[in-house]
């Protein structure tokens, strides 16, 4: 078990305004789920919460964008933040997370300040269609190859209990194995209400050995990250997750749900006797 630990915080600096019809994904405008929807969240208060995930320990800080991928407008919205948390707060990590991109916009980004993009697979080529058909699963891996051509950190995980077969997930980690991501993200599948996926809930065991599974068959990665669903998936045995391959937490509250206190993230690490990372490897 790694003793240290790399803390990363999401901010969503536009929320809602998706297009898309991701079945799993609450920012869709088709699907009207009760969420903060805004175009472009102010700057000052994204610095704000910037400075704060570092104050918290927070070494990734990642600037999220509800859309199906770039264009003009969010590149240079995306771009004139960065300049900003790169002057500001320089000791951050800035990950932007803006859908896909092709290989001009990356450099763009990574021109602005930008040091890794993260833009996850979700689950196998196979089973995509089922819960997206507004853009293809070959769009997202490809996105993920430009990252690496533009000379990013890659960062690409997915989503387990969409309704995905034992077969579909180790097919997604098979991919994800291919591009060899620095970072990996797991997430679990937070219901909405207003979402037409239906929950396929996983238990405790079955999720702790998905994350064993996802740190086997990506050794390489340098980190293992339990995201979204974290709170609610494992409730008192978060403080489990570690024991099997995951070195990496979100921090935090995520896009459109709230997460645990980052006090209380801080407190499990100190009581499991594990540090916070305090540099970038």
């Amino acid at each position: 078990m790694s003793k240290e630990i790399f803390l990363c915080s999401i901010c969503n600096i536009n929320s809602g305004t998706c297009n898309e019809d991701c079945k799993f994904c609450s920012q869709s405008v088709r699907y009207k789920a009760d969420i903060e929807r805004y175009r472009q969240k102010d700057i000052a208060l994204i610095l704000k919460e910037a400075k704060a995930a570092y104050e918290s320990g927070a070494l990734g800080f990642c600037l999220v964008t509800a859309d199906k991928g770039l264009n003009d407008k969010t590149l240079l919205f995306v771009c004139s933040v960065a300049e900003v948390l790169t002057k500001e707060v320089p000791q951050l990590r800035l990950i932007a997370c803006n859908g896909t991109a092709t290989i001009e916009q990356l450099l763009t980004l990574k021109a602005a300040g930008i040091k890794a993009y993260n833009h996850n697979l979700e689950t196998s080529k196979e089973f995509y269609k089922e819960i997206c058909t507004t853009h293809s699963w070959q769009e997202r891996y490809d996105t993920c190859q430009n990252v690496n051509e533009a000379g990013l950190v890659l960062i690409s995980g997915g989503i387990f209990g969409l309704g995905e077969s034992k077969e579909d997930r180790i097919a997604m980690l098979e991919s994800l194995k291919s591009l060899n991501p620095t970072s990996v993200p797991i997430n679990f599948y937070h219901h909405n209400e207003a979402l037409q996926l239906q929950p396929n809930p996983l238990d405790v065991d079955e999720a702790l050995s998905l994350i064993k599974l996802t740190r086997e068959m990506i050794p390489n990665a340098q980190r293992i990250m339990v995201a979204g669903g974290r709170e609610l998936m494992f409730g008192e045995r978060q403080n489990e997750i570690f024991k099997f391959g995951a070195n990496s937490i979100v921090i935090g509250n995520y896009l459109t749900t709230s997460g645990r206190a980052m006090e209380k993230d801080l407190e499990m690490l100190k009581h499991l006797g594990l540090c916070v990372a305090k540099a970038v490897k």
